[in-house]
């Protein structure tokens, strides 16, 4: 499965940072990491610091899967309104679990000061604004919610949203003082780079082919033949899990990005801010490092790659069409437009589990636009896992819940 199109610009951006071997021979490890995406390299980062043996695995080079691709917009809130979220699992799940996102954005921000990274973390505020007027109840409802569950919000009216951020035509939104940008292409090939020093062995352009299962081990044969054998197997495979999994656990949804050339004077009333609305679906936006205007949306249902890149060019009219909306005065001069894959689940939150038909063995996918906080709260799970543990957000986020 083709999770990006041609030209994502955190590839282009960066280039090939580095490459890794493919698999030559018979390799042994406590735990064999499928996946090398931001997940894989924070889940590894984790085994290293437990002391685990560890290899970790990906049919294509290092970061080139849905990493290269993702907006890299760091928010506590998921998907699914709190007050909404609530509703479905009840509040003491739905509350953990914002707050499992707002705590994984201090966590990725120690972790990039403790590797001195250069991925351009930036902390930033998150404005949640109303698209539609009929929306602005609702909105409301979701404000009260946060609020009284602890997170630093405000209410702003739209001329309030006008004056603090030039956004014209909207009907009032919600003020949230915890988010955070970076560039995860750059930050987890430095947790990789990081990591082998330390005894990680990666092996890309290495494709899983089959696994036997034993009592306390697995073996896995890759496709040149050569096999690992590795007592715990976890899969940070993402969106192309679906093809592992038979069951119906998430549904699969095409999204869209454009990005502009590089002007900071345009952007910076939302230079320290992360911007996204009430459409369904909703646009979404934040400046680069680099002073350029990233700005996603367009989600549609994904039936092939081939399909979802032929829409490129409408698709980019739809975004601008939208930006035009709340921001009429200001030309946007695209120089990078893309596509990508991602996964959406009924309650907005990730799987992170054993699977009863996979033995030996953890997934840790997160899904939707929380994929990156999600895989953070994953690597104290991965880590409780090893451990034969259980973690507290467990019943939430297994399959079958």
């Amino acid at each position: 499965m083709d999770l990006k199109s041609n030209e994502p610009f955190w590839l282009l951006k960066n280039g090939l940072i580095k490459s890794y071997p493919s698999l030559k021979s018979d390799e042994e490890c406590d735990v064999l990491i499928i996946g090398g995406g931001i997940t894989g390299s924070l889940i590894a980062h984790q085994m290293i610091e437990d002391s685990y043996k560890t290899i970790l695995i990906d049919k294509r080079e290092i970061c080139n899967g849905s990493t290269s691709a993702t907006t890299s917009m760091l928010q506590y809130e998921i998907d699914v309104p709190l007050f909404e979220l609530k509703e479905k699992i009840g509040e003491k799940g739905a509350i953990e679990s914002y707050k499992a996102c707002s705590d994984s954005i201090d966590i990725l921000e120690r972790l990039s000061e403790k590797i001195k990274s250069k991925a351009g973390f930036k902390r930033k505020k998150s404005l949640y604004f109303a698209s539609k007027k009929e929306d602005v109840d609702w909105l409301k409802k979701e404000f009260e919610a946060r609020k009284k569950a602890g997170f630093e919000v405000k209410w702003l009216d739209a001329d309030k949203i006008l004056e603090n951020f030039g956004l014209e035509k909207t009907f009032g939104g919600i003020v949230s003082n915890q988010g955070a940008s970076i560039d995860a292409f750059k930050f987890s090939h430095e947790l990789f780079e990081l990591n082998t020093k330390k005894g990680l062995k990666i092996f890309d352009k290495t494709e899983m082919i089959k696994v036997e299962y034993f009592k306390g081990f697995n073996i896995v044969t890759v496709d040149s033949g050569f096999q690992i054998k590795a007592k715990k197997i976890i899969y940070c495979i993402g969106y192309e899990s679906k093809n592992l999994i038979k069951e119906n656990f998430v549904n699969l949804k095409s999204t869209y990005a454009v990005v502009s050339e590089i002007d900071d004077d345009k952007f910076k009333n939302i230079t320290s801010t992360l911007v996204w609305n009430t459409d369904e679906p909703y646009m979404y936006m934040r400046t680069t490092d680099d002073g350029r205007m990233l700005i996603g949306g367009g989600d549609e249902d994904f039936y092939d790659a081939e399909k979802r890149d032929k829409l490129l060019d409408k698709k980019e009219k739809e975004i601008l069409k939208g930006l035009k909306k709340i921001k009429p005065d200001y030309h946007f001069y695209t120089d990078f437009v893309w596509a990508g894959t991602f996964g959406e689940t009924k309650d907005g939150l990730p799987y992170i589990s054993e699977h009863e038909k996979f033995k030996n063995s953890y997934f840790v996918l997160g899904f939707g636009g929380n994929g990156i906080t999600f895989s953070v709260t994953g690597m104290e799970m991965a880590s409780l896992f090893m451990q034969g543990k259980k973690h507290p957000l467990s019943r939430y986020f297994k399959f079958g819940r």
